[in-house]
């Protein structure tokens, strides 16, 4: 993997993927950290000191209108290689409201930050995405490619949904599920996969403190089935450790 574009690298499971592909054996030769706010991004900011493959740069999800800027800004970093992989996770859970809390505002928001973003953002980059697939045309379908890879949650999974509640989060990532799976049909002739995984229920600002994995642990096991990932996970839903997810 010669270069990789994390979304809400700033805190949680995301500054712990910057941390996990720097630590790999063979690490991406540009790690580039999107966030919203960089200057607030105080572990970020020390991290990147001492690992000069990790390139900072400002994304917030919700103004896809400066989504061409941000292209351009990646491509001034990885020239000509273009961009091997995108990883889409960014995303926030606002409320656990069931029916009779819901309201319009909330939803928007969810659908705008966890689905739309994504979406547009991944629409951005496909001709960096298209460029270094071309460049690496020998390898197969897998991130030392291409590929887009869209962090989602079980709960986005209509068989598992049992409980309800969370209208806005598990709607939105049902809704990141579905335009991954057609992403994966368009842009194969290309040679990009294009999966979504489950990170796990993990101890983060937005997991809680009750979630039953580290950071440390959702992390590790991702950036290993990452480079598992074959042209039999495109459209795929996996969680962390590479298991398959119902749909």
């Amino acid at each position: 993997m010669k270069s990789v574009l994390i979304t809400g690298s700033n805190r949680g499971i995301g500054l712990e993927l910057v941390k996990k592909l720097t630590d790999h054996v063979s690490p991406p030769k540009i790690i580039i950290a999107a966030c919203r706010n960089p200057d607030s991004a105080q572990d970020l900011q020390e991290f990147s000191k001492t690992h000069k493959n990790v390139h900072i740069i400002q994304l917030d999800m919700t103004q896809s209108d400066t989504f061409d800027k941000t292209v351009q800004e990646v491509e001034n970093i990885v020239g000509d290689e273009g961009l091997n992989v995108l990883i889409n996770n960014a995303g926030i859970l606002k409320e656990t409201a069931t029916i009779n809390d819901i309201t319009a505002e909330n939803l928007t928001l969810h659908y705008l930050t966890n689905t739309v973003g994504p979406i547009m953002l991944t629409k951005a980059f496909i001709p960096l995405l298209k460029k270094a697939a071309a460049k690496n045309s020998s390898l197969p379908l897998g991130v030392l490619r291409a590929a887009v890879i869209n962090v989602t949650s079980v709960l986005g999974s209509i068989s598992q949904n049992t409980s309800s509640g969370s209208h806005g989060y598990r709607e939105s990532k049902a809704a990141l599920n579905m335009a991954t799976r057609s992403l994966s049909v368009e842009l194969k002739g290309d040679g990009i996969l294009a999966t979504v995984i489950h990170p796990g229920w993990v101890k983060t600002d937005m997991g809680g403190q009750n979630a039953n994995l580290t950071v440390e642990i959702s992390a590790s096991n991702i950036v290993k089935t990452l480079y598992s990932l074959t042209e039999k996970q495109n459209a795929g839903f996996v969680q962390y450790d590479g298991k398959e997810l119902p749909w």
